[in-house]
């Protein structure tokens, strides 16, 4: 078993859904959590946690964090010794996501509302990974700002998930597959 199926195994999506939507937590496929979000396919989430390769240790910015299951997962991940911060735009949501992670027990992770005009969470970068799980109509810079050299963020734009590695002249970027993900809201 890889490290992101540990990490499915020790964080059950359905802690991270409403409660009448828990029975479905092995549904493959988007489960809404209100105000037009949704809890992700766990397929796609596996994709893009596989490809943003998180270590023990890194510190990880989880952006569009929602019902907070991405945010534990990335945790499991980084384990003790590394730093999650996820970040949520809707207040109600922020605040669901963060009571299901605070039950998860896993300290060095925290979710918090988003600032306004504010993407990501600059004031606590620069981070080994981010994880977008919203998708803009283009890449956002701020964003990749965010990254320490070497970084890693995996995000979907324009319906394509692209992988974008910090590096000193700029960015690489590789696109693996078509994904489809509520719209991401930016400042760029």
């Amino acid at each position: 078993m890889d490290d992101v199926m540990e990490a499915f195994r020790a964080v059950p999506r359905a802690e991270f859904l409403r409660a009448g939507d828990r029975r479905r937590a092995a549904y493959d496929g988007p489960i809404a959590i209100g105000h037009g979000q949704t809890n992700s396919q766990p397929r796609t989430v596996a994709d893009m946690l596989r490809l943003l390769d998180v270590r023990a240790g890194h510190r990880v910015l989880d952006v569009g964090a929602g019902s907070g299951w991405t945010t534990a997962l990335l945790a499991h991940l980084v384990g003790p010794q590394g730093l999650v911060i996820g970040v949520e735009r809707v207040a109600e949501i922020a605040e669901f996501g963060a009571t299901n992670l605070a039950a998860a027990g896993m300290p060095w992770a925290r979710l918090r509302l988003a600032e306004p005009d504010v993407l990501g969470a600059p004031d606590e970068g620069p981070y080994d990974r981010i994880l977008v799980s919203a998708q803009p109509k283009v890449l956002p810079q701020s964003l990749i700002d965010q990254l320490r050299m070497g970084g890693v963020m995996v995000i979907p734009v324009g319906a394509r998930m692209l992988r974008v590695v910090r590096t000193t002249d700029g960015h690489n970027i590789s696109t693996h597959g078509y994904y489809r993900f509520v719209p991401l809201v930016t400042n760029d």
